[in-house]
């Protein structure tokens, strides 16, 4: 059987469920690894900064501004440690410091600090006497007298954030939680209420998104094809809905490729009613540039009527992670290849 790349899209016999069989075969989902980015924190080096908060506080039993500062400084990433205490992201760690000791953390500011220290987690530091100086010392001061409070009554309804087995009762769970370990299905439990590596996840999400755009860039630089790049919500004339990608222009396009990962398929199917409206833009100025979509994640196999859909509106110019090495071959961008 010919690939899909190869077949006539006017011949009315075509088998579209064997293609959209072939398409869903490619497609994996990717929630399953993510990538790193910048500032991962690995277990080893987080281990060594909870130590470190551990052993300048005396297992927690003097958890104050002072000792916490200590830790931070000789190593930055117990800042890290502590924000994982408290359980709040850094935005609402500089709401509540504010809030609490009138120094003004907004969340920019809350999460360039964060961002300094996941990326020097192990060289001491000195947080200095400028405005981000006493931003941390404002920050560290909030944490541990929130701590030191723990969750005391909460009205009927409500949830208190500091509820958790290692700060409930204030520096008392602290000392316990180090000094026992915890029991696993507490573990468990406080991991079913946040949702393993759901910070993480958020924090490189828009990595995650440029999966596809990233491949597609590789395999056009490897060829040392001219391409454009354009931006969101980027106006091109010509074209009144912008694609990912132009080749090798807005000017002379031999081809326009929209690129996707999405895991959930409404944003599949915006995404493949996008590439219809390009393939019709085409058709309906005279041109005749290819349209062609390249895609990944378990979103585009929901449905297999939007898998025909997208094939038909591309004339099977559907590309996956795993077929990426073909897209110069099986498409117009071939013309501009360097021989």
């Amino acid at each position: 059987m010919p690939l899909r790349f190869e077949i006539d899209y006017n011949d009315t016999s075509i088998a579209w469920e064997q293609l959209v069989d072939e398409v869903f075969h490619e497609l994996t989902s990717s929630f399953i690894e993510m990538p790193k980015g910048e500032g991962f924190i690995d277990y080893a080096t987080f281990e060594k900064g909870y130590q470190e908060l551990k052993r300048r506080t005396d297992a927690f039993a003097e958890f104050t501004t002072e000792s916490v500062l200590e830790a931070v400084r000789a190593k930055p990433i117990a800042f890290i440690v502590l924000r994982c205490i408290l359980g709040f992201t850094p935005p609402e760690w500089g709401y509540l410091t504010t809030e609490k000791t009138g120094i003004e953390v907004n969340q920019g500011a809350a999460r360039s600090i964060d961002r300094k220290f996941r990326l020097n987690p192990l060289a001491p530091m000195n947080e200095g006497t400028g405005v981000t100086g006493q931003r941390i010392r404002a920050l560290v001061e909030c944490a541990a007298s929130t701590v030191a409070q723990g969750a005391g009554v909460t009205p009927s309804g409500f949830l208190h954030r500091l509820d958790k087995a290692d700060t409930a009762e204030g520096p008392e769970s602290l000392q316990s939680i180090a000094d026992l370990g915890v029991p696993y299905p507490v573990l468990l439990y406080e991991r079913f209420l946040g949702r393993p590596f759901a910070s993480h996840k958020d924090s490189v999400s828009e990595l995650v998104g440029e999966v596809v755009e990233t491949a597609v860039k590789n395999v056009l630089t490897e060829a040392k094809i001219s391409f454009r790049d354009t931006k969101r919500a980027e106006r091109i004339p010509g074209f009144d809905q912008t694609p990912d990608f132009i080749i090798p222009d807005e000017f002379t396009p031999v081809a326009v490729i929209e690129a996707k990962l999405t895991e959930d398929d409404g944003t599949a199917r915006d995404k493949v009613t996008r590439v219809q409206h390009l393939h019709t833009l085409r058709d309906e100025t005279g041109m005749d540039y290819d349209v062609i979509a390249c895609i990944a994640g378990r979103g585009f196999k929901i449905r297999r009527e939007d898998m025909r859909r997208l094939l038909q509106a591309t004339e099977g110019k559907v590309f996956t992670l795993k077929t990426m090495h073909l897209l110069i071959e099986y498409t117009r961008i071939r013309e501009y290849r360097i021989r």
